[in-house]
C-alpha cells in the first residue's frame, strides 16, 4: 500500500495502477512478444512511402545522429533528445514524440523504432524529455491546470523546443507532428488543441483528451474513461490518430473516443465520410480502424482498436518498455497519416 501512496503522491497514475492490478491478480500490463509487424494501412490515399512485410525485432544502430541538448525559457529547462537521418532532405518533416511514465527518450526511441523509420524516409526526430524534479516518475503532467494551456507550463516547452529545432535544422514548417504515449499520449493531444498552427496531426497511442483532469483524483476518474475533455468548438482542426488496446487497463479506451469527439463540431470534418476496416497483423492480433476521409480518401481522423492489448505501444519492439510487438505497427502507420497532411 505505501509504493501505491508514493506512486499517486509522485503523480505516476499509470504506475499506480498496474501495481494495483498486479496486487490483486499477481498480472502487469508491460507486454512483450514475437514480433513481425507490416505496413497494415487502411485502403486510403497514401504518401509516397515504401511498404514492408517486416522490420527487424531489435533495433539496429541507425547511422544518423542521436544528440542530447536542453531548452531553457522563462518556463523552466526540459531536455530533449534529436534524431538526424544521415540523409537529410533540404526540407524535412519533423515529429515530437512523448513518452510516457518512467521512460526515457532513449527507451522510448528503441520501443516504437522512430529513427529506425526516420532513416528509411528522412524525418527528423526530437524526444523530449520529462526530468524527475518535474516528476518523480517521469510522467508529464497532464492532470495539472498549469500545464494544460498554451504559454504556459509544459506545453511552452515543449513547443519552445519545437520552434527551436525549426530555427536550427532544415525542417519543412508546414509537415510539423507530435505524437505520444500514455501521460506522453495526454500531452499530444495538450499540444494539438493549445497549438493548432504549430502542429499539423498528432498521434495519441493510449492517452487521454486535452482538459480531462484538473487534480488527482479527477487523473483517476478521467482514466477510468470518466471525462469528455474540453470542447474543440471554434478551434482550428487538427487531424488526429489514435491508438488503443480494448483491454487497456490502466487509460480506460473510452478516452480515445473522447479525444476524437473534441473535434467532432468542427467543421473541416462534418461532411467527412466514414470508413470502417479490420484485419489480423502478422503477429496475431485483430484490430478494427475507423477513418473520416474526403473525396480524394485522405484521412483526416483515424481510430485504432486492437483486439486484447493492453497499456502498450503497439507493433514495438522488445528492445524498448511498454511495447506489444504482436500489434499492427502504429510508429508506421502514424507516419503514414501524418504525411497526408500539411500545415
Amino acid at each position: 500500500m505505501s509504493e501505491i501512496l508514493a506512486l499517486t503522491k509522485a503523480g505516476d497514475l499509470g504506475g499506480a495502477t498496474a501495481l494495483i492490478r498486479r496486487s490483486l491478480t499477481g498480472e502487469g500490463d508491460r507486454e512483450t512478444g514475437r514480433r513481425e509487424p507490416e505496413f497494415a494501412g487502411l485502403a486510403l490515399a497514401q504518401p509516397d512511402m515504401p511498404r514492408r512485410t517486416a522490420k527487424p525485432r531489435a533495433q539496429p544502430a541507425s547511422p544518423g545522429s542521436m544528440e542530447k541538448y536542453s531548452f531553457k525559457s522563462e518556463h523552466g529547462t526540459l531536455d530533449y533528445w534529436l534524431y538526424v537521418p544521415s540523409t537529410l532532405p533540404v526540407s524535412a518533416p519533423l515529429i515530437i514524440m512523448l513518452h510516457g511514465c518512467t521512460q526515457s527518450a532513449a527507451d522510448f526511441a528503441a520501443g516504437t523504432q522512430m529513427n529506425v523509420l526516420a532513416e528509411e524516409l528522412g524525418l527528423i526526430v526530437a524526444y523530449p524529455e520529462q526530468s524527475r524534479a518535474a516528476n518523480a516518475q517521469k510522467c508529464w503532467n497532464w492532470f495539472r491546470s498549469g500545464d494544460q494551456n498554451k504559454g504556459s507550463g509544459e506545453p511552452a516547452l515543449i513547443a519552445g523546443i519545437t520552434r527551436a529545432i525549426m530555427a536550427g535544422h532544415p525542417v519543412d514548417h508546414g509537415r510539423i507532428y507530435v505524437a505520444g504515449l500514455s501521460a506522453g499520449g495526454a500531452a499530444a493531444s495538450i499540444m494539438a488543441y493549445c497549438y493548432p498552427e504549430l502542429y499539423a496531426a498528432a498521434g495519441i497511442h493510449s492517452g487521454l483528451a486535452c482538459g480531462s483532469a484538473s487534480s488527482m483524483p479527477g487523473a483517476f476518474s478521467a482514466m477510468q474513461g470518466k471525462s469528455t475533455g474540453k470542447s474543440g468548438q471554434n478551434r482550428d482542426y487538427v487531424p488526429i490518430i489514435t491508438f488503443h488496446g480494448n483491454r487497456d487497463s490502466t487509460v480506460h479506451p473510452a478516452n480515445s473516443d473522447q479525444i476524437h469527439a473534441i473535434w467532432a463540431t468542427s467543421p473541416e470534418i462534418s461532411a467527412l465520410r466514414r470508413v470502417e476496416g479490420e484485419g489480423v497483423s502478422p503477429g496475431g492480433k485483430s484490430y478494427r480502424t475507423t477513418a473520416l476521409v474526403d473525396a480524394e480518401n485522405r484521412s483526416f481522423a483515424e481510430h485504432w482498436e486492437i483486439e486484447g492489448a493492453g497499456h502498450a505501444w503497439s507493433g514495438g519492439s522488445v528492445t524498448g518498455s511498454y511495447t506489444d510487438n504482436s500489434g499492427p505497427d502504429a510508429s508506421r502507420e502514424m507516419i503514414r497519416f501524418f504525411l497526408q497532411h500539411r500545415r
